[in-house]
């Protein structure tokens, strides 16, 4: 565990005692909650995709290709595994915020959630409208898994569980607050991390990076452990993984920092009413801010299509964001909008 001071004159400014808070002054999280459920119930909200749920699952799922970006050496005639080397990295979209990274030697996942339900429990609460791509036990082998924070659409105890038995050895990085949790469910390498800190894994920079949201898992424990994005950097590549955040000019500070991402994974979903959600979640004209205010070269939408979170239609966000990019005169290619399982490389 990286040790950071919690509370006292020394403490970083979104250290508040045992809580975490964001940094930005100007950002109010949520609002009236039961004010947000009564409209959103009264105006039938949110409203199914135009051509029906069923449809929407096969127009946006496809069955992922976890050899794509792999090229054979032609000097054998014998091809073994070492003769199948990576070429340029690869990204897939599991859907959400699951996405899987083949970047130097290491396979890395992000907020793994292969399973069918956001929630604590198994017949209620948010549930998965495209099916997963693939299961645990169909993904190449897991180096490393980042977690972004410890809501239930982030973080899913099955999917971790699941991991592990196939990648015992996988390294779990998380933020503060996160590492005890991990270790109860038998992750044995976890790296706790707070905003800034880092560590190396097998030649790979992993930085943990701040991000504007809250955390909690029951009624008890609001923000007692700390939300986050990750960078990844390996020699001639460097993605950022946004989590969850609402927009604050202080993302800006990632680029500045550790210098402008090749890919970043941005959510662009959940977004509405934005009375309610501006603090927590960017739509998708913020993402398009934010692609541009970090000198973003390519982004891959994420954090849509696949639990119905908020007011927006699961279609609604891809529309939004082809909307916002023709605005700003960036061509749809700039901001990836993959099917779930679909892979590129970048």
């Amino acid at each position: 565990m990286h040790d950071s001071p919690r509370g006292g004159a020394d403490a970083p400014d979104h250290h508040l005692g045992p809580r975490f808070v964001n940094t930005d002054p100007s950002v109010r999280i949520g609002g009236d909650f039961w004010r947000w459920q009564r409209e959103r119930r009264a105006a039938g909200l949110p409203r199914p995709p135009a051509d029906g749920y069923d449809a929407f699952a096969r127009r946006w799922r496809v069955a992922p290709d976890f050899g794509y970006g792999l090229r054979v050496r032609l000097d054998s005639s014998d091809v073994e595994a070492n003769d199948i080397q990576p070429a340029r990295p690869v990204v897939w979209w599991l859907g959400h915020a699951t996405v899987l990274l083949r970047i130097g030697e290491l396979h890395v996942i992000t907020d793994p959630h292969l399973g069918g339900r956001a929630s604590p429990l198994s017949f209620i609460g948010p549930a998965r409208r495209v099916p997963a791509p693939a299961r645990a036990d169909e993904l190449p082998r897991i180096d490393v898994a980042l977690i972004s924070h410890n809501h239930y659409d982030h973080l899913d105890t099955r999917s971790i569980r699941h991991l592990l038995a196939r990648n015992p050895h996988m390294t779990c990085c998380a933020p503060l607050g996160l590492g005890a949790w991990l270790r109860r469910r038998g992750v044995s390498d976890v790296q706790e991390l707070d905003w800034w800190q880092r560590i190396e894994h097998d030649g790979v920079e992993v930085h943990c990076v701040p991000a504007q949201h809250w955390s909690s898992r029951t009624l008890f424990d609001r923000n007692r452990t700390l939300w986050c994005g990750w960078v990844v950097r390996a020699p001639g590549a460097s993605f950022y993984f946004a989590g969850d955040t609402g927009y604050t000019p202080r993302l800006a500070e990632v680029a500045a920092r550790l210098g402008p991402p090749d890919l970043a994974a941005l959510p662009i979903g959940a977004y509405a009413p934005r009375w309610f959600m501006r603090g927590q979640h960017v739509d998708p004209p913020e993402a398009v801010r934010i692609h541009e205010e970090l000198l973003i070269r390519q982004s891959l939408a994420i954090h849509w299509g696949t639990f119905e979170l908020a007011d927006d239609s699961l279609d609604e966000p891809p529309a939004v964001l082809r909307a916002a990019l023709a605005e700003r005169g960036l061509s749809e290619e700039t901001f990836w909008l993959l099917r779930q399982g679909e892979a590129r490389c970048w």
